[in-house]
């Protein structure tokens, strides 16, 4: 892998951080529950994606075994999403994506095992340095936000699942193949599961025209473009490298939700701290690698 092609993996993670910070302000602003926004978000990308004649050729080539592989995937992708946004929906949105940071502490344990890469004790401990920081966060917030911050940290244990996974897998298909197969896996899974469980609500109500506007926002520019460009860099970057750098999305999202959402009368000077730490490990993770 040349150094050029490794900085443009981690140019293409970091926009697609910058994308995704947006994420968890729709999510906010969308009225809909959390299975009805996540069903809505997947299936737009998935039905956007049927449209393009290249990914009807390659899920055509896909051997029946990678088929059920990258829906098994999409499943997990999914179960990420709806943890995430209840999160946001049972907390709010600075909080839901402050929980994500915890994935490189998973992800330092899972990827090794999935990939079947060294295990890097160095990326296990500059994971835990997170922790303290997160630590922070919790104690900043009221005791109401408990239960969104362990569904986020659910949350968080997903990504590291899925992202090893599509690392270990994503040479074998094109990404955006991949994309539609297994946002559309996910869409059905939990379309069943609501259908199936009444008390998981309608998972495909009718969303207002608000709603509408702002769910197209959401798949089309925060999902179907991250998504499939993430799976690109994942070619280069580790699972662990890029989710250090999309540990970044705490920040965009928390300076977006202090205009958008008047977060910042929610969190106190030590939920800021905590993101400080947080933001802080992220950044000595690439100056570590450079100077080893």
């Amino acid at each position: 892998m040349s150094a050029s092609a490794n900085t443009r993996a981690l140019w293409q993670i970091h926009f697609c951080v910058l994308l995704w910070g947006f994420t968890a302000i729709l999510g906010k602003l969308i009225s809909l529950p959390a299975l009805a926004l996540v069903v809505w978000r997947m299936l737009l990308v998935s039905v956007v994606l049927l449209l393009v004649p290249r990914v009807w050729r390659g899920l055509y080539a896909l051997p029946r075994r990678m088929w059920l592989i990258f829906s098994g995937i999409g499943i997990v992708v999914a179960l990420h999403w709806l943890t995430f946004y209840g999160a946001i929906k049972l907390a709010n949105a600075s909080i839901a994506v402050t929980c994500i940071a915890l994935a490189p502490v998973f992800l330092a344990l899972v990827e090794p095992i999935i990939t079947s890469r060294p295990f890097a004790p160095r990326e296990l401990a500059l994971g835990i340095a997170v922790v303290p920081g997160v630590a922070l966060v919790v104690g900043g917030v009221d005791k109401a936000m408990y239960l969104g911050i362990a569904v986020g940290v659910l949350s968080a244990f997903l990504v590291a699942i899925f992202s090893s996974l599509n690392k270990r897998y994503i040479e074998r298909a094109d990404s955006l193949t991949v994309t539609a197969l297994e946002l559309g896996a996910g869409a059905a899974f939990l379309a069943l599961a609501g259908f199936c469980i009444p008390m998981l609500g309608n998972p495909l109500p009718m969303p207002s025209q608000h709603d509408a506007g702002l769910l197209l926002l959401l798949a089309m520019v925060c999902t179907l473009l991250p998504f499939a460009l993430s799976l690109v860099a994942l070619r280069q970057l580790s699972a662990y490298s890029a989710q250090l750098a999309i540990n970044l999305e705490p920040v965009y999202a928390i300076l977006l939700a202090i205009p958008l959402l008047g977060e910042q009368r929610e969190l106190s000077v030590q939920f800021y701290l905590g993101v400080a730490i947080i933001v802080l490990a992220v950044v000595i993770h690439p100056w570590l690698k450079s100077a080893k």
